[in-house]
């Protein structure tokens, strides 16, 4: 009988195969039905956007997959439906019906409910109660992955250079690597609500197109450092399956000053042609300072394209929904402030919502606090303070030896954490 550990890699090995074949017969099948470690392995490359029939299971292939080692390939081609071309060095399947079995019966059941190939496959069989629709729709999206966004940056910037300097300026995300979900926030009823009317007008594109109403899609995130700003963007670009685009405006800005103007121009260009996608703009407020305190007429030039390309981009009419923030709203002017369609506030969280955000990012932790008398006692905190406070918990009782987090540990750090505010209001000098 082979170890534990082996018999989980052979599992491994014979959900490659089963899959391969499930997919080779079925053309109705896309990247979708294919779990992520089935895509990657059936892939041609890394900028490949397509897994092309039939796909063909060899050593090199399975090597690839996590280097199984000679016992467990050995051990693969003792079960009575796996046969191996000693010449083309390839591995097949005799009977799929009898691999399938054999599979689910042997510990391969929770693998198919996060395969939707063979979800597909066994859709018929009533005793496994394998739901297809629910697998797929449960399997993350190739549309959302890494591999697919680098796919889409290197058709462009084979097409185009410019797109490759673009690139240098921005941080781009794809969904998938997003950490920051959705049921990991605190969000007011009216960011809830923006998040709503963007899904809407997404999902309404070509009817608001037809009826030229293209005014949808540009916010503005206002609000104190440490409110979710950021956090809520990312989130967004995760919930709404689009990539993010990220830039700071002060890293934006080139030494030669000529250049800025273009580098706006070549960053408006790169999200129109990765669209759909999120164009997040922190520090806004570096417009407003520009603009009014800046004499350098090839600055004020380069705010100017900004406005203009602000103006130029759409949700409806180019796929890229534009977020911008800034810890300042009182700098902007009027010509910044009215490009956008929404102003999202981010205040300060109040009692109620302390609580709702500790009870958040606690909800994994062993924790014997009590979370209302440390959201009464945090008046003026931020999101990011309470993280901290909890973070710093948990270190605390990790120090102790422990992996509850007590009240102690709950008192000691928020002390730590107020004290550091008190020192960032201080000044020297």
């Amino acid at each position: 009988m082979p170890c534990a550990d082996n018999r989980d890699g052979v599992l491994r090995l014979i959900e490659h195969l089963l899959t391969a074949e499930v997919y080779n017969t079925n053309p109705q099948l896309d990247l979708d039905d294919l779990p992520p470690q089935c895509r990657t392995l059936f892939l041609p490359g890394p900028d490949a956007a397509e897994v092309k029939r039939p796909v063909v299971i060899t050593e090199g292939l399975l090597k690839r997959a996590g280097g199984p080692s000679d016992d467990l390939l050995k051990d693969l081609v003792k079960n009575p439906f796996v046969e191996f071309d000693t010449l083309k060095l390839q591995y097949h399947l005799t009977d799929l019906h009898a691999a399938a079995v054999w599979f689910a019966t042997h510990g391969g059941k929770e693998m198919m409910e996060k395969n939707p190939a063979l979800a597909f496959y066994v859709g018929d069989y009533d005793s496994l109660e394998v739901k297809y629709e629910e697998v797929r729709a449960k399997n993350p999206r190739f549309a959302d992955s890494r591999a697919y966004l680098d796919h889409k940056i290197a058709s462009l910037t084979a097409k185009d250079e410019k797109m490759a300097e673009a690139l240098e300026l921005v941080i781009v995300n794809a969904p998938a690597e997003i950490e920051q979900q959705m049921d990991g926030i605190v969000c007011t009823g009216d960011q809830i609500d923006v998040i709503r009317r963007i899904r809407t007008a997404i999902e309404n594109r070509d009817f608001l197109k037809e009826h030229n109403i293209a005014e949808v899609g540009k916010l503005l995130f206002v609000g104190p450092p440490g409110t979710g700003k950021t956090s809520l963007a990312l989130a967004i670009s995760h919930e709404l399956h689009m990539p993010v685009l990220e830039v700071r405006l002060s890293m934006v800005t080139s030494q030669y000053l000529g250049e800025t103007s273009k580098n706006i121009d070549r960053i408006f260009d790169l999200a129109r042609s990765i669209s759909p996608c999120i164009l997040f703009i922190d520090e806004f407020d570096f417009v407003a300072k520009s603009r009014v305190s800046d004499d350098h007429g090839a600055m004020k030039r380069a705010v100017n394209m900004l406005l203009k390309n602000i103006d130029k981009v759409s949700l409806v009419k180019n796929g890229v929904l534009l977020i911008g923030a800034t810890n300042h709203p009182q700098l902007l002017d009027q010509a910044a402030w009215r490009r956008f369609d929404e102003v999202v506030e981010f205040d300060l969280p109040d009692e109620t919502m302390r609580a709702a955000i500790l009870r958040t990012i606690t909800r994994t932790l062993a924790c014997e606090c009590d979370l209302d008398a440390v959201a009464e006692r945090t008046e003026g905190f931020s999101g990011a303070d309470l993280k901290m406070t909890v973070k710093e918990a948990v270190l605390s009782a990790l120090m102790d030896g422990r992996r509850t987090v007590s009240q102690q540990d709950i008192e000691g750090a928020f002390a730590q954490v107020a004290n550091r505010s008190v020192i960032r209001g201080c000044s020297w000098g």
